[in-house]
């Protein structure tokens, strides 16, 4: 009995034994599953928070504003290259899979085009984008999109032109212009894009005339921005030229009795519309922050950020919930070419090559 009631004994301690320790192995397991969630949600934290690197063109008052608002209002700091387009598109391409950008953000189609075909973007899923953004101001295949928007049209003489003079881009190839028109280099991006949008409209032959026409009737040779242009209609040097909007608004701006006005071409119901570009942003190709590159590239599209796009550099927002400020709603209204500006890139190539040909500098 006696011997009996000690194995009992022993055999209860080593069931406490064993209970202890299985206690005290589910207790570490129980620890080690806490710590396990912990470290991944602070990893999660850390992620969404992580730095975004962008690479733009627009020059550091342009976008700073914007990068300085966005950090204010989600805690994520923005790290950020300027250089031109050329270079920053050949970097991301020399960087590969080792790039430490994770936005490109540029002006003009025929750039965003460009960076898509040289495999430095990837398409982007956002309904917010797609809400916000017009078709006719994104990549068919959502590498890009459109933030602000710029027209290029005519200005003219207040003293010498009559506006009931002018109807299309074309027509200032008319006689009546001879040695009055004046145009930016044939170099700029700006005016390659425009050239490209006319070859999708018409093809290449009768473009080629459209510019032969403009030079034959130019009143001197091309100059290499457009504020020297429209200093030199008010010179009496021309009497019309094609300039971006914004740049008519600065020239405003500095003296508001400038005699100087904006005509909208192709306003007939039969009329194509305004010739409009855009700046505009993607994801690289790369990007190891990819959420919170969406995350921007959707506030920057967003109806807060687009009015303060529309008040910094008199641009007209994308997003067409936004109404533009009041010296560029002054301005007029008008109708805007509404061809896709992918093919100001994809037609590019063959602009730049019929200008040299219609001896367009």
């Amino acid at each position: 009995m006696t011997m009996m009631k000690t194995w009992l004994t022993g055999l209860s301690a080593t069931a406490l034994l064993v209970l202890s320790a299985c206690s005290d192995e589910s207790a570490q397991s129980n620890e080690s599953t806490a710590q396990a969630q912990d470290a991944k949600v602070e990893a999660q934290a850390k992620d969404s928070n992580k730095e975004i690197v962008v690479y733009t063109s627009r020059k550091e008052h342009l976008v700073k504003p914007f990068f300085e608002q966005f950090t204010a209002e989600t805690g994520i700091e923005i790290n950020y290259i300027t250089d031109s387009e050329a270079a920053l598109i050949s970097r991301l391409k020399a960087e590969g899979e080792r790039t430490p950008a994770d936005v490109f953000i540029t002006v003009d189609a025929g750039n965003l085009w460009l960076a898509t075909q040289e495999g430095v973007l990837q398409p982007i899923e956002s309904d917010a984008l797609e809400a916000s953004i017009p078709e006719s101001l994104q990549d068919p295949e959502n590498h890009w999109f459109g933030l602000t928007v710029r027209a290029r049209t005519i200005v003219y003489s207040t003293e010498r032109v009559n506006p009931e003079e002018l109807t299309t881009y074309e027509a200032l190839g008319d006689k009546q212009w001879k040695g009055r028109l004046c145009l930016r280099t044939s170099k700029k991006v700006y005016n390659q894009s425009l050239v490209a949008m006319l070859i999708a409209r018409y093809g290449e032959e009768k473009t080629q005339q459209i510019v032969e026409n403009w030079v034959a009737n130019l009143a001197s040779d091309p100059f290499s921005n457009d504020t020297k242009v429209m200093n030199a209609i008010t010179a009496g040097v021309c009497d019309v030229g094609i300039v971006n909007t914004y740049y008519f608004g600065r020239l405003q701006k500095e003296n508001s009795a400038i005699p100087l006005a904006l005509y909208w071409p192709g306003q007939s119901a039969e009329g194509y519309g305004v010739h409009v570009n855009v700046s505009g942003a993607g994801i690289t190709k790369h990007s190891d922050n990819k959420e919170n590159a969406l995350r921007l590239i959707e506030w920057l599209a967003s109806e807060e950020a687009q009015q303060m796009f529309a008040g910094l550099n008199m641009e007209y927002p994308a997003n067409e919930n936004v109404e533009p400020t009041e010296e560029v709603a002054a301005w007029g209204q008008f109708k805007a070419d509404s061809t896709n500006l992918s093919k100001a890139g994809e037609l590019q190539p063959a602009a730049v090559k019929l200008m040299d040909r219609a001896g367009y500098k």
